[in-house]
């Protein structure tokens, strides 16, 4: 019970002064540096922790960690920013609209929803997880990562989920092209059948992509002549959340 003990007091250490080193958690703890190590990589293995982005000596809570009690998100500033803005868009669309961020290039953690009154309608759990390249929230993030994140991504191969999920590193590569052009990013079907989404990245002050906005809807409530208003919809509601997350 020791170790679960002090995995869970790291957990919080880094939840509070993240991104933090290994020498950091240390002198807060006053553990040898191997111990802290092995209780940070355990952590990472089962997606309650990631190293950096931006300096991978330096570790953060990973996204994961916001399926286990999304409530706690009431207090970022992402969550207050964004639930404003997506009620809207539901009320202007009357579908659903989610809201997901990135666990690395793992995948997208849904972590909040809006309801629409439709009857038939789609529904994503808080918690749910999609891979990067078969969604259209996975490649509105994209979009916005370094080219070797992209490529790091294709290297490590691209799962087929559908007829039409783009698995060739190509067809990828142009898909996010024509949504870096576009602004939004369309899923018809790419993913789970029957299920087709719009969606655009909130992004940080250094445009660093945070979280991604999607419209969701039922195939049958699809319409190709109306999706770029759906998109410069959803595009307009990701910068006001990235707006008001910064207190613009």
């Amino acid at each position: 019970m020791k170790s679960v003990t002090r995995s869970l007091r790291v957990l919080e250490a880094v939840a509070q002064h993240q991104p933090v080193t290994v020498g950091e958690l240390t002198k807060i703890f006053g553990l040898p540096k191997s111990t802290l190590q092995r209780t940070l990589v355990t952590l990472a293995e089962a997606g309650w922790l990631r190293a950096s982005r931006k300096d991978t000596t330096r570790w953060e809570i990973g996204a994961r960690v916001l399926a286990v009690r999304p409530a706690a998100l009431q207090g970022s500033s992402l969550f207050a920013a964004a639930r404003e803005p997506m009620i809207r868009l539901r009320d202007a669309v009357n579908e659903t609209i989610h809201l997901s961020v990135p666990d690395a290039l793992q995948c997208m953690v849904v972590v909040d929803r809006v309801d629409c009154d439709q009857a038939v309608r789609t529904f994503h759990t808080i918690g749910d997880t999609s891979p990067l390249h078969a969604t259209a929230v996975g490649r509105a993030i994209l979009t916005h990562l370094p080219k070797r994140d992209v490529e790091e991504l294709i290297a490590a191969g691209l799962e087929r989920f559908s007829d039409t999920t783009p698995v060739e590193p190509d067809e990828l590569r142009a898909e996010l092209d024509r949504i870096r052009t576009d602004g939004y990013a369309v899923n018809r079907n790419q993913y789970r059948p029957g299920v087709c989404a719009v969606a655009a990245a909130v992004l940080d002050e250094d445009g660093t992509p945070l979280a991604a906005v999607a419209v969701s809807m039922p195939e049958a409530r699809y319409d190709g002549e109306r999706t770029p208003k759906l998109g410069r919809l959803v595009a307009d509601t990701a910068a006001e959340i990235s707006q008001r997350r910064l207190g613009a």
